[in-house]
């Protein structure tokens, strides 16, 4: 079972696929373009995009990782100088794919890469936009808030006489229950006294018995 093992063997040994691949990147930087055949093409792109990201980093040791792959000086040079910065802005995708059908004699698939040219122009995201009820204009809120105030005032003016009228029934109520009580203690006292006058005059007619 060939288990996690990637990339295509194109009928060659590592040595001379590592070989044929590092060739064909170097003349794809050099020329732009090249036409080979479809799976060929695919591996190549794999490579040539590694390369564009190391141009980018634009450091030392990028450079010196990629004279590891391309071994010609002016390919780099040019790559790390004019392709780079071409593709600054573009976050990946720097080569295309184009088939042109079949090689006469043995019908291989043939198919054109090149690096892309047009400018990156990234889609901006659309926002979901919700539909919000219509607010009303602030003086309407303030001719609603208005009537409000007045109904709650006109109640607290109407609750205050009122408190006042109760508590003077209340001291009218109060004012009679008085009155009786001050005409019932003299009223009490002459019975209390006229009671201890016939008492006396019972004693007294005892002893004179």
């Amino acid at each position: 079972m060939r288990h996690r093992k990637s990339g295509r063997r194109l009928g060659r040994n590592s040595s001379h696929r590592k070989a044929m691949l590092r060739n064909m990147v170097t003349s794809l930087i050099d020329k732009e373009q090249i036409t080979t055949t479809d799976a060929r093409a695919k591996e190549l792109r794999k490579l040539a995009e590694k390369m564009i990201t190391l141009g980018k980093k634009g450091t030392l040791h990028a450079r010196r990782q990629a004279l590891e792959v391309i071994r010609e000086k002016d390919v780099v040079a040019k790559l790390f100088d004019r392709l780079a910065p071409r593709y600054a802005d573009r976050p990946g995708g720097y080569t295309r794919i184009v088939k042109l059908g079949y090689r006469s004699g043995d019908n291989a698939p043939l198919s054109m890469i090149e690096f892309v040219e047009e400018e990156f122009t990234p889609k901006q995201k659309k926002k979901k936009v919700e539909e919000k009820p219509a607010k009303k204009p602030a003086a309407e809120k303030k001719t609603e808030a208005e009537p409000v105030e007045d109904a709650a005032a006109e109640e607290e003016a109407g609750e205050q006489p009122a408190a006042e009228e109760a508590p003077a029934e209340a001291a009218e109520e109060e004012a009679p229950n008085e009155e009786q009580a001050t005409e019932e203690k003299p009223a009490k006292k002459k019975a209390e006294k006229d009671d201890a006058e016939e008492q006396s005059a019972e004693e007294d007619e005892n002893k004179e018995a």
